[in-house]
């Protein structure tokens, strides 16, 4: 499925695994494959057929200081706002492994392509984009 990426196997399959948790006033897990009713409800209460889930923690998946990593969740955090974008925090983690939860946002609204801009703008493997029907699918950006 995943075969002409340039991320590793293993590191495909955490991400697969991960569970991408939503905060707010709303707060959902979202998972890859998975119909997600809460998030149908917030695409229909805030008028988007579209949303992505995206972080600027760890570029390419190597470790960062939480200083780093914090300045550049508040750099997205301005590309998103730069775009008239609506976003809920949220973090990624992955439900067994030791690496750290990484700080998102579920961005409200957002096409697949400007989704994606911003992951490869942001140094990121991949995004999370969940279209119409609900559905979180994982999309690779290398």
């Amino acid at each position: 499925m995943f075969s002409d990426s340039a991320i590793p196997r293993e590191t495909i399959q955490a991400y697969l695994e991960t569970h991408y948790q939503v905060h707010g006033s709303t707060p959902t897990w979202l998972e890859i494959g998975q119909y997600n009713t809460t998030l149908a409800a917030l695409h229909a209460a805030h008028r988007v057929t579209s949303s992505a889930f995206i972080t600027a923690c760890n570029p390419f998946s190597e470790p960062l200081d939480a200083s780093s990593n914090a300045h550049r969740q508040k750099a997205l955090a301005e590309d998103i706002g730069q775009l008239g974008a609506r976003s809920i925090d949220g973090i990624g983690q992955h439900p067994s492994n030791a690496w750290p939860g990484e700080p998102s946002f579920l961005v409200l609204g957002l096409s697949l392509d400007k989704a994606k801009a911003l992951g490869v703008k942001h140094g990121q493997n991949a995004i999370v984009f969940c279209g119409e029907d609900a559905v979180p699918r994982l999309i690779l950006l290398r």
